[in-house]
């Protein structure tokens, strides 16, 4: 883990007690949107820019979410766990989606290929991150969604 394990851990409401799952998630989210932001530019450069409009404008809000829900996630005042998984919900699906668009893209530019790589990982780990958070707090989260 990176610096953002001890940070978490030094937090008072924490108390070194640390969902380690969802750190690795804040970790990945963080990177995710590098790599996507990194991405939309280098396909702004590419002489087919008018082929990439779909890769351009997910990598932008795939990055959008990622920097929203490290944010979320790294807030340990108080307990909002409902909107934490909202959120790693829209997350893991804007990942999703940003990996299958950049993969149809990879055979002919390596920061496609990259950048969906750096989006699965998100994507996984978003996933083992809403399964660690309590069932209890999460169950609430589908009427959140839901409506």
């Amino acid at each position: 883990m990176h610096h953002m394990h001890p940070m978490i851990s030094a937090h008072p409401d924490v108390r070194g007690n640390t969902n380690d799952a969802l750190i690795q998630c804040i970790e990945e989210c963080y990177s995710c949107a590098q790599s996507c932001t990194s991405c939309a530019d280098a396909c702004l450069a590419e002489d087919m820019v008018d082929k990439l409009r779909q890769c351009i404008r997910l990598n932008l809000d795939c990055a959008d979410i990622c920097i929203a829900a490290g944010t979320l996630g790294a807030r340990r005042t108080g307990s909002n766990e409902q909107v934490i998984v909202a959120t790693l919900l829209a997350c893991e699906a804007a990942c999703r989606r940003c990996a299958e668009e950049c993969e149809r893209h990879a055979s002919m530019h390596e920061h496609c290929r990259l950048c969906a790589e750096h989006c699965r990982r998100c994507e996984q780990a978003c996933r083992q991150a809403i399964e660690s958070i309590d069932v209890t707090m999460a169950s609430g989260t589908e009427k959140l969604i839901s409506a």
